[in-house]
């Protein structure tokens, strides 16, 4: 599929459920957010992040149901510890469900090789990322065999991951 929509498209065209599933360490080192944190700063993500708390929130609004699951390293690096302190703040307020799987407890499922969303089971937007975690582009990818794998991937992660409210990341 050649056309490149944007997330505000993707999610105002989706009708049940959005999926994310993250895996990385790391992600946009150069974030203006994540610098502001990693200094210290009081930073208000909502406002930093507006137009995404927005688009979640008008689409959950629908009765879409939007799950994100992060697999990650322990300890957890900068960056996803970043994330982890701003989640509260900002994914679940604008209505996420986010759950976290240490990565020693994911050695058992077979995971695609990059992040993903899936939108209503027909659709799947991979994100690419360089090893230094700089943003390299997407892929649009409707093949149904490609989003079932990407379904069938997600689903045992979101079982076995820990709930945001009760996840203690390991010292």
């Amino acid at each position: 599929m050649t056309e490149r929509p944007t997330f505000d498209e993707l999610f105002s065209k989706c009708m049940r459920s959005a999926i994310h599933l993250e895996m990385r360490d790391t992600y946009t080192p150069d974030d203006p957010v994540y610098l502001d944190w990693k200094a210290g700063r009081d930073i208000d993500p909502v406002e930093r992040f507006r137009g995404w708390f927005d688009v979640v929130e008008k689409t959950v609004s629908r009765g879409v149901n939007i799950r994100r699951a992060r697999v990650v390293s322990e300890p957890l690096t900068d960056f996803i510890r970043h994330e982890y302190e701003v989640t509260p703040r900002l994914n679940i307020p604008a209505g996420e469900r986010v759950r976290w799987l240490p990565r020693r407890q994911a050695s058992d499922l077979v995971l695609p090789g990059n992040d993903f969303w899936v939108f209503d089971d027909q659709l799947v937007r991979f994100g690419y990322f360089a090893g230094d975690g700089t943003y390299l582009g997407h892929e649009i990818v409707t093949d149904p065999r490609v989003v079932k794998i990407c379904v069938d991937a997600f689903e045992p992660v979101w079982e076995r991951a820990i709930d945001h409210a009760d996840y203690q990341p390991a010292p």
